[in-house]
């Protein structure tokens, strides 16, 4: 082994799985590794892994395939997995996929750096077995704060100031996260908390990802600031669950007092909250999301649907009604706000009139994005035991149908916007593809972007003001302001 170790960190999935890998990343760098952005310049690869649907599990293994033949013709000697996937399946992942040097959980991101070091070395590392994460803590959330040190990625340090290398946060208090940025964008997400206490019938993160757990405001401020400094320009706050934030601290209003405080930290630009459950929206919350400056109007709503008798099924709550009333209270507050969401079709006993009502709140709901999922079984869910499943080519059928309509739907909400003025962060700026951005409606990756019609005086980073010319899709077509492009 060469004596200058080096790793590269590939990841997949959510934004969340971005902030644990920068954490890992600010782990590897404060031991003395020198990260690599290629795979196959690095004498480790790590990827780090989605768990969530199959699509994504599938995506995950020919990641680390790829990976594994680098080391029959590059610099790669160890091929390892992290992340979700390698969390909630251990050696039974390792046993199925020996292309894999190691599998490593949450409980190993600690000891990172020696366990990659192990594995250079010719050791083995054993695998854990999977276990239900939620029994790692109190059932009282309040209990949670003081509970033993639990492995939660994106809230660990324990590193001193001294010893970090440049570029990496420093301590900023308790559970304040080591990390390094593994790319030059405008935009960084910030984990806000961990884990999820809901029991979504569908949904097996709560069981690998253990019961939810806050931030301490404190934290979330401390690497905002140091975010700041390294040129960040807009933050995006993520979590399971983000209107749960502080019930575990004592206060289940706590994200409404913490977002004008994010909106006041020097270089910020905007503040994004990301990941909102609709049962749990309260009218001070949207207050502060509707009216705060730096704070966009965005709400990423995890609807799922919209019949009653699915809702219930899946454990969830609200109507098509309700729904649309939440919509209309937070378009009476701000009549421009940006609305995403994701919907599952074909769940188990889902009718034909439930399908209709799905279109209908769809057709009334003006959504910005809209994502569509056929459902499938999900190990370890309640759903799995359901009867009344549909055949699998009644869902691709109705997959197919509500996704061709969320196009239409989410392409005339952008049309919508012609003749807006937008605040857009300009994100890249190249000879191919020209000025692209994002106004206040769109996050990273999921919402559709702002494609200037020149370029002419914009760089990454710089908020301008833009008219919305027309739209491509979901896309919208701007003209840069003349007063603001210096700005």
């Amino acid at each position: 082994m060469s004596e200058r170790r080096t790793v590269a960190l590939v990841t997949l999935g959510c934004a969340r799985n971005e902030v644990d890998s920068e954490e890992l990343a600010g782990r590897l760098a404060a031991d003395g590794w020198d990260l690599v952005e290629d795979a196959a310049d690095a004498d480790v690869a790590v990827v780090n892994t989605c768990g969530f649907v199959e699509a994504a599990k599938k995506d995950s293994v020919d990641a680390l395939l790829e990976a594994n033949d680098l080391k029959d013709h590059g610099r790669t000697q160890a091929v390892v997995a992290v992340g979700c996937m390698a969390e909630r399946y251990g050696k039974d992942l390792a046993e199925a996929l020996p292309e894999a040097d190691a599998i490593l959980g949450f409980d190993d991101y600690t000891d990172i750096s020696d366990r990659l070091q192990t594995i250079l070395n010719g050791g083995i590392h054993a695998s854990h077995t999977p276990r239900d994460r939620r029994k790692l803590l109190p059932i009282s959330p309040a209990e949670r704060q003081e509970a033993p040190d639990v492995a939660l990625p994106g809230h660990a340090q324990d590193v001193p100031p001294e010893d970090l290398p440049e570029g990496v946060a420093p301590e900023s208090g308790p559970r304040a996260p080591l990390r390094r940025r593994l790319g030059s964008s405008p935009v960084a997400s910030v984990k806000l908390a961990s884990g999820c206490d809901r029991r979504c019938s569908f949904c097996a993160i709560p069981s690998f990802r253990g019961s939810f757990i806050s931030r301490r405001p404190s934290d979330v401020l401390g690497e905002t600031r140091w975010l700041a400094g390294q040129g960040v320009k807009e933050v995006m706050l993520v979590s399971e669950n983000n209107t749960s934030y502080g019930k575990d601290l004592g206060d289940i209003r706590l994200l409404e007092t913490l977002l004008p405080e994010l909106a006041e930290v020097e270089g910020i630009e905007r503040v994004r909250v990301s990941y909102l459950q609709p049962a749990e929206m309260r009218p001070g919350l949207i207050d502060v999301l509707t009216s705060t400056p730096k704070i966009a109007p965005y709400f990423d709503l995890s609807f799922q649907h919209s019949a009653p008798g699915v809702l219930r099924a899946m454990r969830r709550f609200g109507d098509t009604d309700r729904f649309l009333e939440l919509l209309d209270t937070i378009r009476g507050k701000a009549p421009n706000a940006g609305v995403r969401s994701n919907f599952i079709v074909g769940f188990p006993g889902e009718t034909e009139a439930d399908l209709k009502e799905l279109e209908r709140f769809l057709t009334g709901a003006r959504l910005d994005a809209i994502g569509v999922f056929g459902y499938s079984d999900e190990e370890g869910t309640e759903a799995v035991g359901y009867e009344n499943k549909l055949d699998a080519d009644v869902i691709a059928e109705r997959l197919e149908h509500i996704s061709r309509l969320a196009e239409e739907l989410t392409a005339q909400r952008a049309e919508e916007r012609i003749g807006e003025t937008l605040s857009v962060l300009v994100e890249s700026v190249d000879e191919e593809d020209g000025a692209v951005g994002r106004a206040e409606h769109q996050a990273p990756e999921t919402d559709g972007q702002v494609v200037f019609t020149t370029s002419e005086g914009l760089v990454p980073g710089r908020m301008v003001e833009a008219k919305v010319v027309g739209t491509e899709g979901v896309d919208l077509v701007a003209e840069c302001l003349v007063e603001e492009a210096g700005r």
